[in-house]
């Protein structure tokens, strides 16, 4: 049995980086990715590294089509494809919708939806060859429900849980699943910018009294990875309770 392989996008903190860490512990081949931190990037596979694990850092722009080509075929050179893809690269806008500049859209709509859409081309002809494989999408609580001053991060989630919906029936006959997390208050360096009054009035706002934390994300992932082949099409919420 060939050793599985996955790629997690947006892998040098937060959520993605405990993804690769719990799938390195899981035994995967890791491919991980990020657009600018590449520094960060290199210590998560130095640890990974350390740790007895497999990972190798494949750097690149996943919100452009040309870079997720030669992602892919560094990928399809040291493996046969993914088994599995965790796409986790996003990036947050707070503000008025009015006050945004027709680039803040264009940013925040490349690499939070297409993105997925890039990285999911390019993975399902070998996932369909083999007639298994995994998609799983971190979106979040506020595609469902929308969020005030973040109107394009909510659009942005929306559209990666239409996706999923979508994509999950078009695959499901060559039994792929594909499903999202939709996160609630999670603690990254996403919300790094709150103020202590302000994560402790969001705290207040969620029944579990608490932020959930990267690694309950990447533990659900890897849960969805490695079981459930009936589950498919579905938006996850982990929020502790928030919707």
């Amino acid at each position: 049995m060939h050793e599985k392989c996955v790629l997690v996008t947006g892998a040098s903190r937060g959520i993605g980086k405990a993804c690769a860490f719990a799938f390195a512990r899981a035994d995967y081949q890791v491919f991980i990715n990020c657009r600018n931190s590449v520094s960060e990037l290199k210590e998560v596979q130095t640890q990974i590294l350390s740790a007895g694990g497999s990972c190798r850092i494949l750097p690149g722009d996943v919100s452009g089509s040309a870079d997720v080509k030669r992602i892919f075929h560094q990928i399809e050179q040291s493996a046969r494809g993914l088994d599995v893809l965790i796409n986790n690269a996003g990036i947050s806008y707070i503000g008025l919708l009015t006050d945004m500049a027709d680039s803040d859209w264009e940013n925040i709509l490349r690499t939070n939806l297409s993105s997925v859409f890039y990285c999911s081309r390019a993975a399902i002809p070998h996932m369909v060859s083999q007639k298994s494989g995994k998609i799983i999408n971190i979106s979040s609580m506020w595609g469902t429900s929308g969020a005030s001053c973040e109107a394009a991060y909510s659009a942005t989630k929306a559209g990666v849980n239409g996706l999923t919906k979508a994509l999950a029936k078009e695959l499901a006959p060559s039994n792929i699943q594909v499903n999202a997390i939709a996160c609630g208050v999670i603690d990254t360096d996403m919300n790094a910018q709150l103020t202590e009054e302000e994560r402790q009035s969001l705290t207040d706002e969620v029944p579990a009294g608490r932020f959930g934390s990267p690694k309950e994300v990447a533990d659900l992932a890897l849960g969805l990875a490695e079981r459930h082949p009936y589950l498919t099409g579905q938006i996850i919420g982990l929020d502790g309770g928030f919707l």
